[in-house]
């Protein structure tokens, strides 16, 4: 689960002009305040289009948020300085998107802490398990229509101050992890004084961007699918083995490397798994790629095929590994059987 120590809104109004920055923190003690903050929160932490990257030597926001972190800054302060900063940056953009700030400062008790180099460095938890991150979020409001009662006659109105629902994605967040200082990050491209930028990771965060775990995983999907069929093996048992392999690798590291898994599945066949590696490096792939647990089973615990007769099987993906439940093969005139076996019940869906 998620608990939120902190959070506040500020808002934006481009079209008059105005700021309206809080001078408080949101009740996190009304549950409906509280659900809608932290189904924002779960859902950029578990994003798999997240890009990644680490702080510059010379970030100004990397050095202010380690001075909140060690309880060095106050909350409501820092965060209206986030705020200022975001203000006066959008505002110059030639596509101006009116928008709320969120910022917030939680802890994933779900995740463990981090292991990683150096992380003993980091500001302390105070004995609460879980790993704590440091959240800001660019809310895009929405125009909505509202119904006006008034004495004998109702009308229609119209309202921009509609923020989206929790369920709904958001274009533009940070997400640090306050121990290691790892970031994901999402951005649209804006126009700012003429220029082409990514307003997050190159002005404000000041960080490297690096691909997202699903750009990472679709890459090495089809990467196996070219190199299999490139030797005559079957794509859909290589790509369903390299998945159940992410899965398996990311559930206990949260990170894998995408060469490890070409080694893997193409083990007992040397020329084939050269030809993966080679091409790894062609697509410069990390050669590790951070991957939450929850992320990489959504992305890979299934594999979904289709044949040129039309018809479509899902399975998941482990049972590629496994003989006797999901069986290919290929007759003299390259006509494919698909074997189910060990099944005990079919069920119309």
């Amino acid at each position: 689960m998620l608990r939120v120590t902190n959070a506040i809104l500020h808002v934006f109004d481009f079209d008059a002009g105005s700021t309206y920055f809080s001078q408080r923190p949101l009740d996190l003690d009304v549950r409906a305040t509280r659900s809608y903050v932290q189904r924002h929160l779960r859902k950029i932490s578990s994003c798999a289009e997240s890009r990644h990257g680490e702080f510059a030597p010379d970030s100004g926001f990397a050095a202010e948020l380690q001075r909140y972190l060690v309880g060095e800054r106050e909350f409501v302060e820092f965060s209206t300085e986030i705020a200022q900063w975001f203000w006066e940056e959008l505002r110059r953009a030639e596509d101006l998107e009116q928008c709320d700030l969120l910022v917030a400062d939680f802890t994933d008790t779900d995740a463990a802490p981090s292991s990683a180099d150096g992380a003993d460095e980091g500001p302390s938890f105070d004995g609460d398990a879980g790993r704590r991150f440091f959240a800001v979020v660019l809310l895009p409001r929405r125009q909505a229509f509202v119904h006006e009662v008034g004495g004998a006659a109702n009308d229609i109105s119209r309202v921009d101050a509609t923020l989206p629902n929790p369920s709904q994605k958001v274009a533009s967040y940070v997400l640090v992890d306050a121990q290691t200082g790892a970031i994901d990050f999402h951005d649209r491209e804006r126009s700012v004084g003429g220029e082409k930028v990514m307003v997050i990771p190159e002005r404000f965060l000041q960080c490297t961007s690096e691909a997202s775990s699903h750009e990472v995983i679709d890459e090495v999907k089809v990467i196996v699918q070219d190199v299999a069929e490139e030797f005559g093996l079957e794509p859909a048992v290589e790509v369903s083995r390299a998945k159940a392999l992410v899965a398996r690798t990311a559930d206990v590291e949260e990170s894998f490397s995408p060469a490890e898994v070409g080694r893997a599945v193409f083990e007992d066949r040397p020329e084939v798994r050269e030809r993966f590696e080679e091409r790894v490096r062609e697509a410069s792939l990390p050669e590790e790629a951070p991957v939450r647990r929850g992320v990489a089973n959504r992305l890979t615990k299934s594999h979904r095929i289709r044949t040129d007769t039309g018809v479509e099987i899902t399975f998941p993906s482990e049972l590629a590994e496994k003989p006797g439940y999901l069986d290919f093969s290929t007759d003299a005139e390259g006509r494919i059987t698909i074997t189910v076996g060990n099944v005990a019940k079919i069920e119309n869906r």
